[in-house]
């Protein structure tokens, strides 16, 4: 692969290494930095005695390699902001406290609260930093907080809990990949407003972006149409509706809501078209060129510069910077570089999966479209617009298509619809959108030109919603895990080498790699079969226990499972586990499992008086003596189900402390498994 023979390319690879090595391991920040001046001696005396010769020698590569490696270290380990003294992760003892913080950013609200990230900035008056998320409760409060506000709120910081369940989504490992590690809820009585704004370029361009809606909102544009213009132009998804965006992913075409590629090379060719009166000298490109990248940072700054706007405002900015010094640029170098750039300056964003999704589409949109393009070339322009906009599509579909099944365990099936359909309206919505957002930028926008924008929007959703109703080709619950992403992504580089230069040496490695995806799949269906599995998941107000055997599951609750219970509890478990609700029974107050005997006591209270169970699991919050249960029955193990009181809960774990047996606490520590060759309880 010619890509892989850049320099750039095996310098960025390794660097990036060095950033996941950083993040798995967490070295302090000085022992990264001598780690990285060893590297950088290593590669002086490499450069010196390789120069010597003046012939690159091996070693002078190794070495080269090793210190992108250690600068990938060092500088996540510098960005690292839990390593600073001064974070208030330090000082997470679960007590109330004063707290300082800047709003920094509006995040979707929930039915019950407003949220936002903030920058917290002292605790009990001491100095402190980091990030959280600030939940206040809407309740007597009329409107939310502007970005620059600066609250003082009596309250705690909790750390993000971990999953409660199997195989659920992940939130404190999301947040953490935003530098985020702690939670705050509050009350508007237990805040203090302070009259000064923090006027940081956030709460700016924040405010400017206020205004565009503000004078969108007075020139009568329908809050539907408006928030998804708001979302295509300026990335803001927070006030898009949950049904509509259901209909965005099930078309496939959520990725247009998400500020990208797409959009900001339009507004590139806006901002140039504009500029073209400029004279073409040398002075001129200069002047152009300073211009379009001042636009170009400005709309990532008004867009919360996330990591799709900021791989697209750095990767056309390279272009720009060719373009307009008159150089030729290699669309690889432009890719590696904006990569290597933005991960310096911010390296949590190689873990973001817009970001992943946004580079694996780019890379085979310019790997793979030629070679489709290439088996058909239409006679006339509109044919080859078309055909152009299909082999676009299926080819970033094939890039993005392992991601998108590893992390959201879904596919779109009419996504090749959806482009064909939306792609020549959104670059009228696009470039309408634009020139309406400036407009609003200083004033109302005449009615002509929001009516356009807001009929073009309307057909927009409604194309969606036709395509996103035919839910038989939305194939969603697909079980993959990383062996088979890995395998998925092997197959697919050894299959487009092969098509791309036929020969024997590429296809015996294109057939060795379905060998690879396949037994990647067989082993986790011979795992999954060969797996038996008692499963206490964490659920309020109800008590589910599951048996697993192969892969099959016969669940068993106190109360009738609703849909929110399956799609959130069970559902990822399904997914996760390679298997299928089997039966759904009743529970009863004795169940077995691999020889233990389990005795399940509910709110009743009752059960046989002479059984010895080798586990207790309490749920109902039942009324009993839980020490004199403990002697007489004399358990190996006592859970408390989220079905509980937590007053009971905390009154049985100071018993289970006191008789020395094992408490487990599905609130506390997330569901409990059993597994056929746990041999313990601990």
């Amino acid at each position: 692969m010619k890509i892989l023979k850049f320099p750039l390319a095996r310098i960025t690879i390794w660097f990036v290494l060095g950033v996941l090595a950083a993040f798995y391991f967490e070295p302090i920040p000085l022992l990264s930095l001598i780690i990285c001046g060893v590297s950088i001696l290593l590669f002086g005396t490499a450069f010196y005695f390789s120069g010597k010769d003046f012939i690159q020698k091996s070693y002078f590569g190794y070495a080269t390699y090793f210190v992108f490696f250690c600068i990938g270290i060092t500088t996540h380990a510098v960005h690292n902001e839990r390593l600073s003294k001064y974070h208030y992760g330090h000082k997470l003892d679960g007590h109330t406290h004063s707290v300082g913080v800047v709003l920094l950013e509006k995040l979707r609200s929930n039915p019950y609260n407003h949220r936002y990230i903030a920058k917290v900035t002292t605790i009990d008056s001491a100095i402190a930093e980091g990030k959280i998320v600030l939940q206040v409760k809407k309740e007597n409060l009329p409107q939310d907080f502007p970005v620059g506000t600066r609250l003082l709120i009596s309250g705690t910081i909790y750390e993000p809990q971990a999953p409660g369940n199997p195989h659920q989504f992940d939130y404190k490992k999301y947040l953490a990949f935003k530098s985020v590690y702690g939670q705050m809820y509050a009350d508007v009585s237990t805040i203090q407003i302070s009259p000064k704004k923090e006027k940081s370029i956030w709460y700016y361009a924040a405010d400017f972006r206020n205004n565009i809606i503000k004078n969108l909102k007075d020139s009568g544009f329908r809050n539907e149409e408006l928030n998804v213009a708001v979302a295509l132009i300026l990335g803001q998804q927070q006030d898009i509706s949950p049904e509509l965006m259901k209909d965005y992913q099930f078309a496939g075409a959520v990725h247009i809501l998400s500020v990208s590629g797409l959009h900001v090379g339009c507004l590139m060719l806006f901002i140039g078209f504009l500029l073209s009166p400029l004279p073409k000298t040398k002075t001129g490109n200069i002047l152009r060129l300073a211009i379009l990248l001042s636009f170009l940072w400005v709309f990532a700054l008004i867009a919360n510069v996330s990591p799709s706007v900021t791989r697209s405002v750095v990767m056309f900015s390279f272009v720009a910077v060719g373009k307009y010094a008159r150089r030729k640029t290699n669309i690889y170098h432009t890719l590696l570089v904006s990569v290597f750039m933005i991960l310096l300056f911010e390296p949590s964003f190689i873990f973001d999966v817009g970001f992943q999704l946004s580079y694996c589409a780019l890379f085979f949109i310019v790997w793979l479209q030629p070679l489709f393009s290439s088996l058909w070339r239409p006679k006339n322009k509109i044919g080859k617009y078309f055909w152009d906009i299909l082999t676009v599509s299926l080819a970033a579909q094939m890039g993005t298509f392992p991601l998108s099944l590893y992390y959201f365990h879904q596919f779109p099936g009419l996504f090749f619809i959806t482009n064909l359909l939306i792609l020549p309206l959104l670059g009228i919505i696009m470039a309408l959108g634009v020139f309406v957002m400036l407009w609003a930028s200083f004033s109302s926008v005449p009615s002509y030109l929001v009516k356009c924008l807001e009929w073009s929007l309307y057909i927009l959703n409604k194309i969606i919603s036709k395509v996103a109703s035919f839910e038989s080709f939305v194939f969603q619950d697909i079980p993959f895990n990383w062996q088979m992403l890995v395998t998925c992504y092997l197959l697919l580089f050894t299959t487009v080498f092969w098509l791309k230069k036929p020969n024997f040496k590429k296809l015996a490695f294109a057939l060795a790699s379905i060998i690879l995806f396949q037994l990647a799949y067989l082993g986790n269906r011979y795992s999954s079969k060969n797996h038996e599995e008692l499963i206490v998941f964490n659920a309020k107000k109800n008590t589910i226990i599951a048996r697993k055997k192969g892969e099959q599951l016969t669940v068993f609750s106190h109360q009738e499972l609703s849909e929110q219970t399956i799609n959130f509890i069970l559902k990822p478990y399904l997914v996760g586990s390679f298997s299928r609700i089997a039966s759904t029974e009743k529970i009863g107050n004795l169940m077995y499992f691999n020889q233990n005997k389990i005795l399940v006591i509910d709110s009743l209270g009752v059960f046989p008086k002479s059984q010895q169970p080798d586990i207790i699991i309490l749920s109902q919050s039942p009324k009993i003596n839980l020490e004199r249960t403990i002697q007489d029955a004399k358990p190996k193990m006592v859970i408390a189900d989220a079905s509980n009181y937590r007053t009971d809960v905390e009154r049985w774990k100071t018993t289970c402390v006191k008789e020395k047996i094992p408490f487990h606490s599905t609130v506390e520590k997330g569901f409990y498994s059993l597994s056929k060759n746990d041999l313990d309880f601990n």
